[in-house]
């Protein structure tokens, strides 16, 4: 997609001379930059990514460079970034605070052209080793700290570069910024000490912020809004007018550098590298980050830029690259400046994480579990080192919040292995005529009603039998152990059968013959017989397993069992109706209305009466009936190896005596069934003096032993 693609034509009057292309396209994309910089400096509103900016700022850079005849002041290659606000006062800056070049080559040689130039400007030879403080380049605001006399007298924007912003009031809010220095024998502090450094908000801290703002806009709260990003958020609490609002946002700081400082400071502090700058603003309370190392010559500078792109998205807040600066204070004064940039420093990025794309479509896509997943369709982007199509809106509440709709042009985000999504909408490039996303009524795959919970924020697929986006998710279910269990039919196998279409259905499991079964991969004619041999035992099963092996929503093991104990027949529960089952213990509406609905369905209904055809029985009662229940109201835990039973064994055998099995030991606890090797939960009982009994004892109190 082309620029002009991305944000239309230029206006009448931003390209006068069409004559020549290339100068109308130098005047769109001065006019264009010209926008952007507003909107980010001046209004705190971006409209596109950094690396936006970054690449149509590029793009106009190499039409000046050919052209330089066409190179005016006003070139937004020629300052820094846009005017002051009306309402902050100017702060003029002693020292201007100039931008470093940004080498948007990712890879290793970003680093090799880096030590390259400076060898070079420097005149020495291939085998020379240049020393470089390695920093992180983090995403926030930079500010210029005036201190006199060890204290605060005024904190800045950088602005244009040579005229910022005084933020003084609302940099004081932040607990990390020093309000005054404290001298120390070895660094005592210059009569004049420039900080310059970064506000951020920690990913933490910004996730926190925009839940409160989610709050107050849902209780109605007149101007509140969420932000796109923890830069964006940072700008826009420094830059408030009112500084107890500044004072209830996260700030953080990072210093990394200097501006005026009184003459002869670094001779009498003994300070001849960047470095040892770094050191002694640590001395003096700043926070200097625990990343900046020192690096010898390219090969460094590569495993650093590699080591901190590794770690980059376990930060606790936001970078976008490195940034390398020649250590010597003496090599930086020999090498110099070039226009607006030090020769002696380069930032060297990392993929993007944020980018701009459109979306084409949005799909809703059936997990195997049910749950509907609305996803945009993307025109092809870069972003985070891969090429990306898809990005999740999660579900029909977040797709509203950010009003994704189809035609949209999206900032869309990936970090790491995180799945991409949709971070904000451009509104403004918004087609009129671009309808509002909705939910599906009914699952796109299998067509059955798609339901949402109360107090859920997903949609759910109710043909859970039916669907086949679900099918391997159900088989698998089904043949659990704890459900009618089919030894041996496991995932790898449950994957080859359905993706080969051997099976479609459930039942179909049933239909399988030793033929289907031996032509799979790896699969021998003995291992076949042995599947077939566990699916003809498992047709005879019991109704608290078949009812929990379909997979009902919210419907474990011990609702099944107490389903079956009141019904008696699974007829009875398929027939029930939501009051009534809401009469069956620890039973409530949430549970009731999905049983319901399950039922309700009609192809779920034939699932179950083809499994019936196929084999698949249980013995059935009268409702209500059960047998002697002596350890009802009694509560075990099961810990260690019994000589003769499994553990789900004794659990059923204890479970059909009234007793409850819980997983860990209390004080409520009545007995704990150990057996060899039985771990923390005995040293428990032990502990609370809850009664410990092995197996024997157990089948007594069942009396099962005579």
């Amino acid at each position: 997609m082309s620029t002009l693609d991305l944000f239309g034509s230029p206006e009448p009057g931003q390209a006068e001379n069409n004559a020549n292309p290339a100068q109308a396209r130098m005047l769109a994309l001065r006019d264009l930059l010209h926008h952007h910089a507003h909107q980010y400096y001046v209004l705190d509103a971006p409209e596109i990514p950094d690396a936006e900016y970054d690449r149509l700022f590029q793009e106009l850079q190499a039409i000046e460079v050919l052209h330089p005849e066409w190179l005016t002041p006003d070139s937004p290659t020629q300052r820094v970034g846009g005017r002051i606000l009306d309402h902050f006062a100017p702060a003029r800056h002693a020292v201007p605070m100039l931008s470093i070049r940004t080498e948007t080559d990712t890879e290793a040689s970003g680093a090799q052209s880096f030590d390259a130039r400076v060898r070079k400007e420097l005149g020495l030879g291939e085998t020379d080793v240049v020393a470089y403080t390695a920093e992180l380049k983090f995403d926030g605001l930079a500010i210029n700290l005036r201190y006199e006399a060890g204290v605060l007298v005024q904190a800045a924007t950088r602005g244009d570069g040579e005229v910022g912003e005084d933020v003084t009031q609302n940099i004081r809010t932040i607990g990390q910024i020093p309000l005054r220095l404290s001298p120390t024998t070895s660094h005592p502090v210059p009569e004049v000490l420039e900080v310059r450094g970064e506000v951020y908000m920690r990913r933490d801290d910004f996730e926190a912020l925009n839940e409160r703002q989610r709050s107050r806009i849902a209780a109605g709260e007149k101007g509140e809004k969420t932000f796109v990003n923890p830069r964006n958020a940072a700008a826009g609490a420094v830059r408030q007018l009112d500084p107890a609002i500044a004072a209830q946002r996260p700030l953080s700081f990072f210093a990394y550098g200097l501006g005026e400082v009184s003459p002869q400071a670094a001779e009498q502090l003994h300070i001849s590298t960047h470095m040892a700058w770094l050191q002694a603003f640590k001395v003096w309370g700043f926070p200097v980050s625990e990343h900046a190392a020192v690096v010898h010559g390219a090969t460094e500078l590569i495993a650093y830029h590699q080591r901190i792109g590794a770690a980059r998205d376990s930060l606790p807040f936001d970078i976008d690259g490195v940034v390398y600066k020649v250590n010597s204070l003496a090599l930086q004064q020999q090498l110099g400046f070039v226009t607006r940039e030090p020769r002696w420093a380069v930032a060297h990025k990392y993929p993007a994480q944020e980018q701009l794309t459109t979306v084409l479509d949005i799909d809703v896509q059936v997990g195997r579990t049910g749950k509907l997943t609305p996803v945009a369709k993307l025109a092809p982007v870069f972003v985070g080192g891969v090429t990306v199509t898809n990005a999740t809106l999660h579900n029909e509440d977040e797709a509203r919040r950010k009003d994704v709709r189809v035609g949209d042009t999206v900032i869309v985000r990936r970090a790491g292995d995180v799945i991409p999504e949709v971070v904000g909408v451009l509104a403004d490039k918004r087609v009129a005529s671009t309808a509002i996303f909705t939910m599906p009524a009914t699952c796109p795959v299998c067509g059955s009603v798609a339901v949402r919970e109360e107090g859920e924020a997903d949609h759910r697929c109710s043909g859970g039998l039916f669907c086949s986006a679900q099918r391997k998710q159900a088989i698998l279910h089904f043949a659990h152990r704890r459900a009618v269990e089919v030894e041996g039919l496991g995932e790898k196998l449950v994957d080859q059968l359905v993706d080969g279409g051997v099976i479609n259905t459930l039942p179909d499991l049933y239909r399988l013959g030793l033929t289907a079964l031996a032509n799979l991969e790896r699969m021998a004619d003995k291992s076949a017989q042995n599947i077939l041999l566990a699916l003809e035992a498992s047709k005879a099963t019991t109704l608290p397993r078949f009812v929990f092996g379909l997979g009902i929503r919210h419907v474990g093991e011990a609702t099944a069992k107490e389903l079956a104990r009141h019904f008696g027949t699974l007829d009875a529960i398929m027939a029930a109706s939501v009051d009534e089952l809401l009469l069956v213990q620890d039973v409530g509406p949430v549970v009731a209305q999905s049983i319901h609905t399950f039922f309700a369905q009609a192809h779920n209904r034939e699932v179950v009466e083809q499994l019936r055809a196929c084999g698949v029985h249980w013995d059935e009662s009268t409702p209500g009936q059960a047998g002697p229940k002596p350890l009802a109201g009694k509560t075990f835990v099961i810990t260690g190896t019994l000589p003769t039973l499994s553990r789900d064994e004794a659990k059923d055998m204890l479970e059909a005596a009234g007793a409850k099995v819980a997983g860990s030991v209390s004080k409520k606890t009545s007995y704990v069934l150990a057996g060899t090797e039985a771990g923390s939960k005995l040293d428990k009982a032990q502990e609370l003096g809850v009664p410990v009994i092995d197996e024997a004892q157990m089948l007594h109190m069942l009396e099962v032993v005579p």
